[in-house]
């Protein structure tokens, strides 16, 4: 049996996964890393012509406390497994560690904002995240791996209200970079049957579906929506090397848990996996504008639980973002960029009929938890070769498509 509190700290818990000593160190000791931190995995992609990323180290390393350089569009992760796929496929060579370190404003903003053992705070110095400029095609892209969440970071104000720093991050992220669009991609729930491991949601709109720390903001139950018109020119492209990795996507075959059930087999095989993108634009693949939902505990969809008719799919961060363009456009500034979700199914949508508060052990949560853990980095090299296709999508487009 679980309960919302448990949900929490399983989020807790998923988001801070994988983060070594040296990810907390501000400049690691390279040499003593584990090379996949360190060096990309080559995971032998071929691009288009002249749409590969190409990786823009600098000249000499920037301050920490520098703003951000400009670009064309930000790609924001969030986890050690969705950063290290997003190395893999936009900066080959240059693995998590070689990132650059992001800490402008944090003591001054940010402290205050956030609870005692967030892992910005384990981080030395505290940070907000990291970074590394690509060229992609004519644009400059800057991808970036977030240490603040909506799950993590929270100082409770009231009852059902507390702070939301990633919400400023995004604001100050876009008050420095000025892209013509942001990205927010990571892994997911999957709430549609047919949407599974390794298929990729792409959606224009986000709604927050809290019910605990969050559950009586204001904000909460909002949906969000971009009116950005997606370059889907290179999206069959992405999908098939998205396919090259399908046995990656290979779930095993089950049985019983314990010979004490009266079962003589063969063991079930599931039918293979074909990583698929799936967009609302058009009504393409599910209702237009269909938002990701955005949940402050760990949530995932079931055949039972009904989320594929309110959502894409869902994740814990998301709504965040439209939240913080919402403010900034209502604010009147001189530049609001457009922006769009890329989520990769890590867990399909489970069964509902698997006991959950009859037994001690909630079967759906323990499978949700597997699945994700088991598949999160897999998925997500699907989740970034689908946030290429976009951008490559958008440099042949030119200029005036934003």
């Amino acid at each position: 049996m679980d309960t919302l509190d448990d949900r929490v700290d399983i989020a807790r818990a998923l988001l801070s996964e994988g983060i070594t000593q040296a990810d907390l160190e501000l400049s690691p000791d390279l040499a003593a890393a584990p090379d996949g931190a360190v060096l990309a995995a080559d995971l032998a992609l071929v691009f288009p012509d002249g749409l590969a990323p190409v990786p823009q180290p600098f000249d000499t390393v920037p301050s920490p406390d520098a703003p951000l350089p400009r670009a064309d569009v930000v790609v924001i992760t969030w986890t050690v497994a969705e950063q290290n796929a997003l190395c893999d496929v936009f900066t080959k060579g240059f693995g998590r560690l070689k990132w650059y370190r992001y800490t402008r404003n944090f003591e001054e903003h940010y402290r205050p904002l956030i609870r005692k053992g967030a892992p910005s705070l384990s981080a030395r110095p505290p940070r907000l995240g990291s970074y590394f400029p690509v060229k992609l095609g004519d644009l400059d892209v800057l991808c970036m791996k977030s240490e603040l969440h909506l799950n993590q970071d929270g100082v409770k104000t009231g009852e059902g209200t507390a702070t939301l720093p990633v919400r400023d991050f995004f604001q100050q992220i876009i008050e420095e970079v000025r892209p013509r669009v942001i990205a927010t991609i990571g892994t997911s729930g999957s709430v549609f049957a047919d949407f599974p491991l390794g298929d990729v949601v792409v959606t224009r709109a986000a709604k927050f579906r809290c019910q605990k720390e969050f559950r009586n903001e204001q904000f909460n139950e909002q949906a969000f929506r971009s009116d950005w018109t997606l370059p889907l020119d290179r999206m069959e492209d992405a999908q098939n090397l998205m396919r090259g990795f399908s046995h990656r996507l290979t779930e095993p075959p089950l049985g019983p848990p314990s010979t004490r059930f009266p079962f003589t087999g063969p063991l079930i095989e599931p039918p293979d996996n074909t990583p698929t993108v799936r967009v609302e634009q058009g009504g393409q693949d599910m209702p237009e504008f269909h938002p990701i939902l955005t949940t402050d505990y760990f949530e995932y969809g079931t055949s039972t639980n009904g989320l594929e008719h309110e959502g894409a799919a869902v994740e814990m961060g998301d709504a965040a973002l439209g939240l913080a363009i919402a403010d900034l456009t209502a604010a009147g500034p001189d530049h609001v960029p457009d922006w769009v979700v890329v989520r990769n199914m890590s867990d399909p949508q489970i069964n509902g009929e698997l006991p959950t508060r009859e037994f001690r052990l909630n079967q759906q949560t323990m499978w949700a938890v597997g699945y994700y853990e088991a598949y999160g980095y897999w998925t997500s090299v699907c989740g970034a070769l689908t946030t290429w296709g976009l951008v490559a999508g958008l440099a042949e487009a030119g200029p005036g498509h934003a």
